[in-house]
């Protein structure tokens, strides 16, 4: 039987740990897991100018371009190869040339709202969220914006508490309800290696689905 590819959704708030949870799976999983940001599918703001640019909110889920990224998710789950955007931070453009991405049996997807949209949400097999406290969450991406995103501290604190916050409560917040596992961080390692034990049986689904009984259900939450 052909395989069929998987997307595992990791969402939550900005600085609650996606990226992290993201690469230590990808480590278990190894060849067999791929992963894409919905970072890289901001919508491109080069026809503005940088001023106007700046002005723009980067933390509610209009600012992605969601057609280009449910083509990509549908990509995914076709097994096709295909290019993918690159988006540059620093100037809030799409970088000229796309990245081409081939899926492997799992995809990790990693980002703020990918369970916001039902029609997306629907797409994945697997969806976790990552429940941080506020305090946290902005100590890292505080880190983050000034050492790779060349911001300022000041800067930064202002963007969290005009529109990252509230943005957050709006509209990041209210899709815990619709993952089926919740990680509170910070998590520890039982934690960590019971996901990567369920990701791992998803992944198994995906190469051999017809010797494997799923195991969607069977957890919902786990809390460090």
């Amino acid at each position: 039987m052909k395989n069929k590819t998987k997307l595992i959704a990791i969402t939550g708030g900005s600085g609650a740990g996606k990226t992290w949870l993201a690469e230590k799976l990808q480590r278990a999983l190894g060849t067999q897991a791929a992963r894409i940001s919905l970072d890289d599918f901001y919508k491109d703001l080069s026809h503005l100018p940088p001023t106007q640019r700046a002005e723009v909110n980067f933390d509610e889920p209009h600012a992605i371009d969601w057609p280009l990224f449910e083509a990509a998710m549908l990509g995914c789950l076709a097994g096709r190869t295909m290019p993918l955007p690159q988006y540059d931070f620093t100037t809030h453009t799409r970088l000229p040339h796309a990245g081409l991405f081939s899926p492997a049996p799992l995809v990790l997807v990693e980002g703020l709202w990918l369970l916001w949209s039902p029609q997306v949400a629907e797409l994945f097999d697997l969806k976790i969220f990552l429940d941080c406290p506020a305090q946290l969450r902005f100590e890292r991406r505080l880190a983050r914006d000034v050492t790779a995103r060349g911001r300022t501290p000041d800067s930064v604190g202002e963007q969290f508490l005009k529109t990252v916050a509230p943005m957050h409560d709006r509209f990041v917040e209210p899709q815990a309800k619709w993952a089926d596992i919740i990680l509170t961080q910070p998590a520890s390692e039982a934690d960590i290696q019971e996901i990567v034990e369920i990701v791992q049986m998803e992944m198994l689904e995906a190469l051999a689905p017809e010797t494997i009984m799923p195991l969607h259900g069977e957890f919902s939450r786990l809390a460090a």
